[in-house]
Parts: structure tokens; sequence; C-alpha cells
């Protein structure tokens, strides 16, 4: 009896090539302004460049201004991490994304999320059982990234779980998670180096 075939993971990018296109440079082909860039985000919490740093570094300015607000939202955001950290999954899901997938399904269940919950992710469904305010995270993710809104439903109950700025607060995460997950897409970034989480398969798994 033949085994099934084990899945592939989904390419970055969406292409059956897995070449990154804008890798980091080298330090000395740097410019000035690459080099300071780079240097603000070593000296700060993240301590390396990677991720979405890589191709950021292609534009200093902006490089800098979303570090910036990435830090805002993940270091200083008044979310719960179990929240943020979810909430971050269902994004790299639904855009097929390796690299905030592979870092953040562990950060996630390391938060308190079911093992369970993140595999069902990972495998396009909707996780089953779920804590209520955990339900409600993966619930309001879907609807704002298929919908570009929510109705005024979730918004009501957005706001009686996180208040008004705690839902201003989820709704730029959601977004700027999106935008970094497009840009590495985009640049074929490659996933985290020595991760042991799992890749996305293709979607739905």
């Amino acid at each position: 009896m033949n085994k099934p075939d084990t899945p592939r993971p989904t390419p970055q990018g969406f292409g059956p090539s897995t070449s990154e296109r804008l890798p980091i440079p080298q330090r000395g082909a740097m410019s000035e302004a690459q080099r300071a860039a780079a240097d603000a985000i070593i000296n700060g919490p993240r301590k390396a460049i990677f991720g979405p740093f890589v191709p950021l570094l292609q534009t200093p300015a902006l490089m800098e201004r979303i570090g910036k607000t990435g830090e805002a939202l993940r270091f200083d955001g008044t979310l719960p991490e179990r929240v943020r950290e979810l909430a971050i999954c269902v994004v790299a899901r639904e855009t097929g994304n390796q690299f905030e997938w592979q870092t953040h399904a562990p950060l996630a269940v390391k938060a308190g999320v079911a093992a369970e919950a993140i595999d069902a992710l990972a495998a396009g469904r909707r996780p089953p059982g779920l804590a209520d305010d955990d339900a409600f995270v993966v619930d309001f993710v879907t609807e704002l990234m298929r919908r570009h809104g929510v109705c005024d439903a979730s918004y009501a109950d957005a706001t009686a779980r996180f208040g008004e700025a705690g839902t201003v607060e989820l709704t730029a995460l959601v977004g700027y998670f999106v935008m970094i997950c497009w840009i590495m897409n985009v640049a074929r970034t490659p996933g985290p180096a020595g991760t042991t989480a799992a890749p996305l398969g293709a979607f739905p798994g």
C-alpha cells in the first residue's frame, strides 16, 4: 500500500521558486543610511536584523518607522500576550507567511494557546473548543482580513472585551503584521533559522 505524500510547505510568496529576492546586503555594501538603520534595530529590543527587516533594509527610513511601530505593538502594547500571539498566528496563516508563522506559533503555545488550536489553524480550520476570548480573537481577525472591516456586533464585542483603545490596538496589530507578511512574501524571505516549528502547508492544508 502506498503511503500518502507528505504535504509540501507553501513557498514564501506563492511561487515555485524559493530563491530569496532581497537578501541582506554585506555591511560593506550598505549605504550610510542602511548601516544606521541596521544599527538602530541591532541596538533595540530585537538585537539583530531578521525577518521583515531584511527586505526593509532596502528603504532605511521606512524600516526605521515600521520597526518603531512594531516595537510599540509588541513591546509596549496593552493586549494580553496570548491575544496578541494568537492574532499574529491568524494573520500568518491567512497570508501564508512562513517566517511569522514559525516564529509566533510556538510563542502562542507558550502564552497559553492550546497546541491543538494552533494545529487547527495550520490546517486552515477554525479551532474548536477555544476559550471565549481566544475564539473571539480568531473570529475578529478573520473577519477583518476577509471583509476589510468588522460588523457592529463584532465591534461591540471587541470594545466590551478590550475597550476602545484595545480594539484600535488589535486592529493596528493585524494591519502591521499583514504589511510585513506581504513584504516578506514579495521578497521571498525565508523562515527563521534554526526553527523547530513546522512550516505552513498549502491553504487550506
